[in-house]
């Protein structure tokens, strides 16, 4: 399959050059991905900008249609989706199902606030006058998405970016594009009209940065690394656009000596090694009371050897790959990192490759304990199957631990103590916390984002995503016959 991108409603050949698109799981090409230039971001602005003018003037409810149209379409094809997904991110089916059933639930929310773009009425304080606020459209917006949740991610900014009567440009990551692909088939069978949705591949560096510095996008939202999110940030400000940054995360989850220890590993289990331990919400971190560390620590090698590692598509594996050979060597350089910081190695640590895991990118879930908080490990973000134990004696300990971390993205804590919940909901300085969960599970209809280096404080998701895509306008209607001047003719 050759990719073309997709602009002004037309598939477009593009770019001097196209790079292979790999499954990870066995080697295979999928595919190639072309390498546009900044020519075809020019062109595909241009479109979004004239498309832009009809759409704001189209009635909420009626750009809402379309959505509504885009989620029906969505849980037609989502087994196929799903499929695709699996095939060129590596993520197990049964979570690549769940990501797809994301942007179908977020297609459907989002239509719904086609007729909630709530804007406030309010007393003057001059007679015979009228004052309101309203959301208006900001006009053409650039959206920048990672490869590890490829098609959910997206939904969460190209759906309130629409509904809200903006029209946007999309470079989706070079790893996973074939579900950009599939998305924009999509938009062209439900006749989004042409120009308000443009898919243009290619690098961050070219493409990324002529989205960024052009003077008819307005906003840019961003999800990925930290450290090119604040290049984003610093090119952005530059140029003043508004700038949504959504970025990585080092998260925790807290076992008091109070918690069901069973569910705490349970909940571990899946926020550290679900996806390959490829979230930005995933747990990296188990802050563990002193009490019961070794009880948890049975229990959670006990677990771990159920975890069957293989091709996401065997609906029996429960961990795929991780996306590339770049990947794999970061995870492993880390792991060397801990060995030498003196943490214990409790299991896992190796990159697989006997047969049949020699021919994509495989790394054995692991785990480190006796880690200090201040070690590289417990510190930076691995972005793999790799999670490090962490001692405490206290809850205040614990929260300072958690904190403790340049990141803030998502925490949580196991306890049965209703004392201990409310007091760790206060304290925790991350943006999304969790009582007797995991870190990972964000529904679609609440706020998703971060503090600290994470984020810079815009939300995905949510109706706080309406947020990143409209400005207030205040209008006020002055029906006396005179001229009445606030707070002089008071």
């Amino acid at each position: 399959m050759e990719l073309k991108n997709f602009i002004a409603g037309e598939w477009v050949e593009s770019g001097l050059q196209a790079m292979p698109i790999i499954n990870p799981a066995t080697g295979e090409q999928l595919g190639t991905v072309p390498l546009s230039t900044k020519t075809e971001i020019d062109v595909a602005v241009q479109a979004a900008k004239e498309a832009q003018k009809s759409w704001a003037l189209l009635p909420a409810p009626k750009r809402a249609d379309y959505l509504y149209e885009i989620g029906f379409k969505m849980k037609e094809k989502k087994e196929h989706l799903a499929q695709v997904l699996t095939k060129e991110m590596g993520k197990v089916i049964e979570e690549a199902r769940g990501e797809v059933q994301e942007g179908i639930d977020m297609a459907l929310y989002m239509a719904g606030e086609g007729r909630r773009l709530f804007g406030e009425t309010t007393p003057s304080e001059l007679a015979n006058k009228f004052a309101m606020s309203v959301r208006s459209p900001i006009g053409v917006v650039g959206l920048i998405t990672p490869w590890n949740f490829p098609i959910a991610i997206a939904t969460w900014k190209a759906f309130p970016a629409i509904v809200a009567g903006n029209t946007f440009v999309w470079k989706p990551s070079n790893e996973t594009p074939m579900m950009a692909y599939e998305l924009a088939k999509i938009f062209e069978e439900v006749g989004l009209p042409k120009g308000v949705a443009n898919v243009v591949f290619g690098t961050g560096p070219t493409i990324g940065t002529a989205m960024i510095e052009h003077p008819d996008v307005r906003v840019i939202s961003f999800t990925g690394s930290t450290a090119t999110g604040s290049k984003v940030a610093e090119l952005g400000g530059k140029h003043l656009k508004k700038i949504s940054l959504e970025m990585g995360g080092k998260n925790a989850v807290i076992v008091m000596d109070d918690a069901d220890i069973d569910l705490a590993v349970q909940g571990i289990v899946w926020s550290a090694f679900g996806t390959a331990g490829q979230r930005c919400t995933a747990c990296s971190r188990i802050i563990v009371h002193r009490d019961v560390k070794e009880e948890l620590e049975e229990k959670l090698l006990r677990e771990m050897q159920a975890i069957t590692i293989g091709d996401g598509l065997d609906s029996k594996v429960k961990v795929g790959p991780v996306i590339n050979r770049q990947a794999l060597e970061k995870i492993n350089h880390y792991v060397q990192l801990g060995k030498q910081e003196g943490a214990t190695l409790l299991t896992g640590g190796r990159i697989l490759t006997d047969t049949p895991y020699d021919k994509g990118f495989y790394f054995e879930p692991t785990v480190f304990t006796n880690v200090q908080p201040d070690m590289i490990i417990a510190q930076e973000e691995i972005f793999g199957p790799v999670v490090s134990i962490i001692a405490i004696d206290s809850l205040e300990q614990a929260i300072e631990v958690n904190n403790g971390v340049r990141f803030g993205l998502s925490s949580s804590i196991f306890s049965r103590n209703v004392n201990t919940i409310f007091k760790a909901q206060q304290l925790l300085d991350t943006g999304i916390v969790y009582v007797n969960a995991g870190t990972t599970g964000a529904e679609i209809h609440l706020p998703f984002g971060g503090t600290k280096g994470t984020g810079n404080g815009h939300r995905d998701s949510g109706q706080a995503a309406l947020d990143v895509y409209t400005e207030w306008k205040s209008i006020y209607v002055d029906y006396s016959g005179t001229l009445q001047r606030a707070q002089i003719d008071t």
